[in-house]
């Protein structure tokens, strides 16, 4: 039984407790509305999916894996940037001409797809996996995206205040979209059981791609499960204002520009989790650290307690911004049940 099952009829709660009830109840109010939300991103989920994928793979001699065909692999995302990662699927599966499930992962802000080995885990499950870089940050992939203003430091700030369209927000969502699309076309992985997951910016991806496909309704992807850890991106309003990581970028945008505050806000709720996530209809899990500075704990369950799909979230009130073995063994049992062998 859940330690905190029963704390609506306990009248003695200890701060654990409390907290996790509060947490439970945290339903911020929506900062756009539903029907403008939709009307904002179903042409262009439309236009998207009908967008050329221009993929191409090229087989890796990976003399660390011998037990797995590990790829190079690249895809037109947004715009005509290459989106660049890695796609790996266990030998054994691909000589039998066998489809299995897919992992795609999402890096977190700065990093990229990183080393084949980092996702050997999955490889262990029998499941294929795509691990793709987010545009312009720690990977090989690079960003076409042109500039109508400057920006802060980094780079989610990118035409924030001009055009939500045009921003690097609307980018990194297209391309990380465009991922399962890439992920379903290969001829070993069976695109039923597509599992988008991710940590920190990874997480919100994983979350908004699961929202994205549940509002498109497209029908090539099948989305067995959602793999959320600390994740970002949501009720970024108040993230803005309390969030030490990447949000903070915002902020240093907003306060060059103090008379654009609303628009800017405006702007990012296209974005937010917490106004995508009722449109999620695969089982999504969740982690969520309590003393989480960079994606406090309000801003994962805002958008946690949004979702109606089957959903669980795994508390832990002494971590930080970091996912722990334990609960990595959570992910991995996640997935057996909801995708299989």
């Amino acid at each position: 039984m859940n330690a905190f099952a029963s704390i609506a009829g306990n009248t003695e709660m200890n701060y654990l407790e409390r907290r996790k009830m509060e947490l439970q109840l945290y339903m911020p109010p929506l900062t756009i509305e539903k029907e403008k939300a939709e009307s904002f991103w179903l042409p262009r989920l439309k236009q998207t999916w009908e967008k050329p994928l221009y993929d191409e793979r090229e087989v890796v001699e990976e003399e660390l894996f011998p037990g797995a065909d590990v790829y190079r692999i690249s895809y037109e995302g947004f715009d005509d940037t290459p989106v660049k990662g890695w796609f790996m699927v266990p030998r054994e599966a691909a000589k039998e001409s066998r489809q299995v499930p897919c992992i795609i992962v999402y890096p977190g802000y700065t990093e990229g797809a990183g080393y084949p080995e980092q996702h050997a885990q999955w490889l262990l499950l029998g499941y294929a996996v795509l691990a793709v870089d987010v545009r312009g940050q720690g990977g090989d992939t690079g960003n076409r995206l042109l500039s109508a203003h400057g920006q802060s430091k980094g780079w989610i700030s990118q035409n924030l205040l001009e055009n939500p369209e045009r921003s690097y927000y609307m980018a990194m969502f297209i391309d990380s979209l465009k991922a399962l699309q890439a992920a379903g076309r290969q001829p070993e992985v069976d695109n039923s059981r597509l599992i988008p997951c991710g940590g920190s910016q990874g997480g919100g991806l994983a979350l908004a791609v699961a929202s994205l496909c549940g509002l498109a309704g497209y029908e090539e992807i099948g989305l067995a499960a959602v793999l959320a850890d600390i994740p970002n991106l949501c009720h970024i309003d108040q993230a803005v204002f309390s969030s030490t990581g990447s949000l903070t970028e915002v902020g240093q945008l907003a306060s060059r520009h103090p008379e654009q505050l609303p628009q800017l806000l405006e702007h990012l709720a296209c974005f937010d989790n917490m106004n995508l996530a009722c449109r999620i209809t695969a089982p999504v899990l969740v982690s969520v650290g309590w003393k989480d500075t960079v994606c406090p704990p309000e801003t994962v369950y805002a958008a946690f307690n949004r979702i109606h799909a089957r959903k669980e979230i795994r508390d832990y009130p002494f971590l930080g911004h970091e996912v722990s073995g334990a609960h990595n063994r959570e992910k991995l049992r996640f997935a057996l049940e909801h995708a299989g062998r």
